[in-house]
């Protein structure tokens, strides 16, 4: 059985940002391992997508729900996250290690 170490976040590294209907991106830290991402909303889903330069999230990629997070890792070397939500979601967005 292995033991997953907790998340441990890039100080300074969290992003709040607004998703909308139509998609939107940051940058993220290309050598992080993991992101973690809070849907701080309370009725809204939004979708994300991680990737190498431009990247478009579409309701096809990863849900978020309301009032949730989620941590994922990430491949060495991307560094954009893209995001959507047909309503509208509050999101923070850090980039760390482990946790997953």
């Amino acid at each position: 059985m292995s033991v997953n170490a907790p998340f441990n976040p890039r100080r300074g590294a969290n992003q709040p940002v607004t998703a909308g209907a139509a998609s939107a991106s940051i940058s993220i830290d290309p050598a992080a391992k993991s992101v973690r991402i809070v849907n701080v909303d309370a009725a809204n889903v939004a979708h994300i997508r991680i990737g190498t330069d431009a990247q478009t999230a579409t309701t096809a990629d990863l849900p978020i729900r309301p009032n949730s997070e989620i941590i994922v890792s990430k491949g060495e070397g991307e560094n954009t996250l893209a995001y959507i939500s047909a309503a509208g979601a509050a999101l923070h967005v850090q980039t760390g290690e482990g946790g997953i």
